[in-house]
């Protein structure tokens, strides 16, 4: 079966409201941990996953940060009305943007927008040097968001310094509760770094500084990419069958360094063990876009599309694909590559980087779960069983597994 003629219905289960963890743990490593390895089901503790991991296993972190991407204003009648910055538009790359001291557009969901007749809206700032004004003004929409644009009144500062001041961390909408203090530190992986994401990679929040310490001494080998977290990532998928399903974009960004750590690993046969889906999907689009770059028809500016996958091209080995883009980002005097992906991966993919990957729990019906299925097939089901029947803590606060591919030992 082509992966457009799932039926998104066989990709359900039962999620108690009780299950879905609304805060997280005290301790991070602390979680528990699914381990399925070769259709075998078993659980420990977080922090003794270094012990569990394959030999020369490259473990690949998303080190997004999120924002404060949620922007809370009042309309002239006083009614509410927030603005979730999604991503920059003008300047269109995230760090120009967040370090621009003069207008930014961005694009941006505007909860309350039928209440925003026209004309701009504007808050009063605690600034560092004293208060500010900003100001949003709708400029215009697309399908599914708004570009907005915003101004302020102190020149000297940057665009990313008001919007921490301003904003506030956007929790996932099924947590369907106020932000607190704690979420400030507990919402970010301890080693966040690249500011971009409207929500966290949340396989990484488990990782504390001590689990890190213990990969080292272990062996594990670490690389780190980048891909900005969008709202898209709590899309369901509504359409019956995967082909109505339009699947998000997100910004990917990865230094030739990595690349090449990437291919040597891959050519030597030890595993790539990604953390998060959201690595999976970034890896796994890195081969496609050297494909293009092998079949003469890749831009200097990374995409990859939702379905390019499918389409039936003979393979190449994955090293090879991923050492043309090195090349190719050498012929055009890039220091890195940047782009976006709207890869989906569902069952009737084949993994061409990834051999594994730890994750969290995903919610039904969705793209996320997909990604499971693909990875490990039917076991998927057995697998979330037992998640349920042994109490562990569901989505983005919740607990954590180790999902192994066949033939990974």
């Amino acid at each position: 079966m082509r992966p457009q003629e799932i039926d998104i219905n066989e990709y359900n289960y039962d999620l108690p409201e009780e299950r879905i963890a609304k805060f997280p743990l005290e301790q991070r490593d602390a979680s528990k941990l699914l381990i399925y390895k070769n259709g075998h089901l078993s659980h420990g503790v977080f922090r003794e996953l270094p012990g569990l991991l394959p030999e020369q296993a490259l473990l690949v972190f998303n080190n997004t940060r999120v924002i404060h991407a949620r922007l809370h204003f009042a309309l002239p009648n006083g009614k509410p009305l927030e603005i979730l910055c999604l991503e920059p538009l003008s300047p269109a790359e995230h760090q120009q943007s967040f370090s621009s001291t003069q207008a930014v557009h961005w694009k941006c969901m505007v909860g309350g927008n039928r209440r925003w007749k026209s004309g701009e809206i504007a808050k009063t700032v605690a600034g560092p040097s004293g208060e500010v004004n900003l100001s949003a003004t709708r400029i215009g929409r697309t399908a599914d968001a708004f570009e907005i644009r915003f101004e302020w009144d102190d020149p000297t500062l940057a665009f990313g310094e008001l919007l921490a001041a301003a904003g506030i961390i956007p929790l996932p909408p099924y947590l369907n509760r106020e932000n607190t203090p704690e979420d400030e530190d507990r919402y970010q992986t301890v080693y966040a770094e690249e500011e971009g994401s409207v929500a966290a990679p949340t396989a990484g929040l488990h990782f504390t500084d001590e689990v890190l310490r213990e990969l080292e001494k272990q062996g594990a080998q670490r690389a780190f990419v980048t891909l900005h977290v969008g709202a898209g990532t709590f899309k369901p998928v509504t359409a019956d069958r995967l082909e109505g399903h339009h699947m998000h974009e997100e910004s990917i960004f990865i230094h030739p360094d990595t690349l090449q750590q990437l291919a040597a690993h891959l050519e030597a046969g030890h595993p790539v063990i990604p953390v998060g889906t959201t690595s999976t999907r970034l890896l796994e689009s890195l081969y496609w876009h050297g494909r293009k770059v092998l079949d003469g028809g890749a831009a200097p500016f990374a995409s990859v599309g939702q379905w390019e996958p499918y389409e039936g091209k003979p393979d190449v080995a994955p090293a090879e694909a991923l050492r043309a883009t090195v090349e190719h980002l050498k012929v055009n005097g890039q220091e890195h590559l940047q782009g976006f992906t709207r890869l989906i991966i569902a069952p009737g993919y084949t993994f061409r980087i990834c051999s594994g990957m730890i994750t969290n729990f995903h919610q039904p019906r969705s793209t996320l779960l997909l990604l499971i299925a693909a990875l490990i097939g039917k076991d998927w089901k057995a697998a979330y069983q037992y998640a349920l029947d042994n109490s562990f803590r569901f989505l983005s606060y919740g607990d954590s597994s180790l999902l192994l591919g066949q033939g990974v030992r």
